[in-house]
């Protein structure tokens, strides 16, 4: 049978190993997050690169990318 000392310890054995889960799970979401808004601003650039393009006529003399 457990005592209550045992059970303490067990507790705060528990304790310590989700405060430590849950700092690598907010350090990955950190960096998730941080990549994400990365990934954002470069889609937007391109997105506006593409829109750019979109209001220039093709060469005469270019093939089209289906060739």
């Amino acid at each position: 049978m457990n005592t209550t000392e045992q059970r303490i310890d067990d507790l705060e054995m528990r304790i310590a190993f989700q405060e430590k889960t849950i700092g690598e799970l907010n350090e990955v979401i950190t960096a998730q997050w941080k990549r994400i808004e990365r990934l954002e601003r470069q889609l937007q650039r391109l997105d506006e690169e593409v829109q750019s393009l979109d209001g220039r006529e093709a060469p005469a003399n270019q093939k089209p990318p289906h060739y």
